[in-house]
């Protein structure tokens, strides 16, 4: 193995033993921890276009293992190279998707391990039932305050609980 190998090598392990640290402690998404890019590790992220492959390894050379081909699915980078970023999606599904292909603009999808139970929107917190949210709906995000998240589709806006996304962390707070 020649000496830039190696420190490839290295480089990859020490990569995967951030994000698997990243993974394991509890509240690792306001800890601090920066990727390559200077962005937190993890971090949610939704996809860019209708057609992203998912790739076993990060580069063009890996096979191609799955592909999005839904518009704004939310998706978590856990790992960086270069300009590819290691994701995981609801189902713990995870591979390579180059980063252009990534949007900054956080979605959800509601409760999309209920089975069937909708999720409630309110036009407040507090307030009555405005709405029902199917299981696998795509909202955007925008803001959450730790139990309560404001959210909008194409046709209705209000606040969900928090709980009922995949897309956000437990507790994560943002404006």
């Amino acid at each position: 193995m020649s000496r830039i190998s190696r420190v490839l090598c290295v480089a990859a392990c020490v990569a995967a033993c951030v994000a698997l640290v990243a993974m394991l402690l509890p509240g690792a998404a306001s800890a601090n921890i920066r990727g390559p890019s200077g962005l937190p590790l993890p971090r949610f992220v939704s996809v860019k276009s209708s057609k992203v492959n998912v790739r076993h390894g990060p580069g063009t050379d890996y096979a191609v293992k799955w592909s999005f081909v839904r518009r704004g699915l939310p998706v978590e980078i856990y790992q960086e190279y270069g300009n590819w970023r290691r994701i995981r999606d609801w189902t713990g599904e995870d591979g390579w998707i180059f980063g252009p292909l990534l949007s900054g603009r956080r979605t959800a999808l509601v409760e999309p391990w209920s089975g069937g139970e909708a999720a409630r929107l309110r036009k407040r917190p507090d307030g009555p039932v405005a709405a029902v949210l199917e299981p696998g709906v795509i909202v955007r995000l925008r803001e959450c305050d730790g139990r309560w998240c404001e959210v909008a589709t194409s046709k209705v806006s209000g606040f969900v609980k928090q709980d009922r996304l995949w897309g956000v962390y437990p507790g994560e707070r943002f404006k």
